[in-house]
């Protein structure tokens, strides 16, 4: 039987820990591009054809990552916008995170993949390791545990080659997540609670230097409770907290995510951030930027460090 691999030397949570203490900033923006919600300097032909479309969406969020930049750790783009708009959108998504690298920000793939054998190994090989020679697509990647612990361990194993981050879907930010994950177990626990433990477990082995460990949790900022109640079931895993802005909830509402200091938790905001523009009136680079400093003041100050 051939040796467990060695732990990779740079672990994503330890860069992340490193980025937000440089930066003083838990914020990451999540990459929603729509083409029928771009700024009319870059709409063009996006109503007329894929490829046109796919560029817009590609310059606009060029744009978005030159205005956030300072303000946050990184970005988050959702795999669906991009996948709407076939082979060329794919191209867009991948222009797009190699120019959020360069702009020196963590990249973290919204996928919220799972599945098990080989499927899942293509999975993490598609977001998490090497590409002929070229870094991986992400840094990190959310991933959906519900298929079990088998469905995991092909990220694991790409977490413990490349240093690369894991989210797993615990808590989700939307109504209906309660239909599936508060169902009550027969020891009266939700089964949300059961998931987090899971999660905590498999992160044992992925901590870094920092203490914290590169299985991280997504937990919707949409439901403060369960934010304490996770950060209680897994101290060592970075909170991916959703749901701030436009699905309403606010950083004040977190405060109990960040107990484990100051890099445990993130905050992820999309739509209040890119289409800020069109509430403000004013350029839409100036605009997102704008929001992603006072996204970032408040955060900071709620997370008390």
């Amino acid at each position: 039987m051939s040796a467990e691999p060695a732990l990779a030397t740079s672990l994503f949570a330890d860069r992340l820990a490193e980025a937000v203490e440089r930066k003083r900033s838990q914020l990451l923006v999540g990459l929603d591009p729509r083409p029928d919600m771009l700024p009319v300097e870059l709409v063009g032909d996006a109503q007329v054809d894929r490829a046109s479309a796919a560029d817009g969406c590609a310059r606009f969020c060029r744009g978005i990552v030159d205005s956030v930049a300072p303000h946050v750790v990184g970005v988050k783009p959702q795999l669906a916008f991009f996948e709407a708009l076939g082979a060329d959108g794919l191209r867009a998504l991948e222009d797009v995170c190699a120019y959020a690298r360069a702009a020196g920000l963590l990249v973290l793939a919204d996928a919220k993949r799972g599945d098990i054998g080989s499927t899942a190994r293509a999975y993490a090989a598609a977001f998490l390791e090497p590409r002929a020679g070229e870094p991986p697509l992400a840094d990190a990647m959310t991933v959906n545990p519900y298929f079990g612990r088998d469905s995991l361990e092909p990220f694991l194993a790409a977490c413990r080659r490349e240093g690369a981050g894991l989210f797993c879907v615990v808590k989700s930010s939307n109504e209906g997540g309660a239909d599936v994950q508060d169902l009550k177990l027969s020891d009266g626990r939700p089964l949300w609670h059961n998931v987090a433990s899971l999660v905590n477990e498999l992160g044992q082995e992925l901590t870094g230097t920092r203490g914290l460990s590169n299985v991280g949790a997504v937990v919707g900022a949409t439901h403060p409770r369960a934010v304490g109640e996770a950060r209680r079931l897994m101290p060592q895993a970075v909170l991916l907290l959703p749901g701030v802005g436009a699905q309403g909830a606010t950083p004040a509402d977190l405060a109990r995510a960040f107990t484990s200091g100051p890099a445990s938790a993130l905050v992820s905001a999309s739509r209040s951030v890119l289409y800020a523009f069109r509430s403000s009136g004013e350029d839409w680079r100036t605009a997102a930027a704008a929001e992603a400093a006072r996204l970032r003041r408040e955060v900071w100050a709620v997370s008390g460090w």
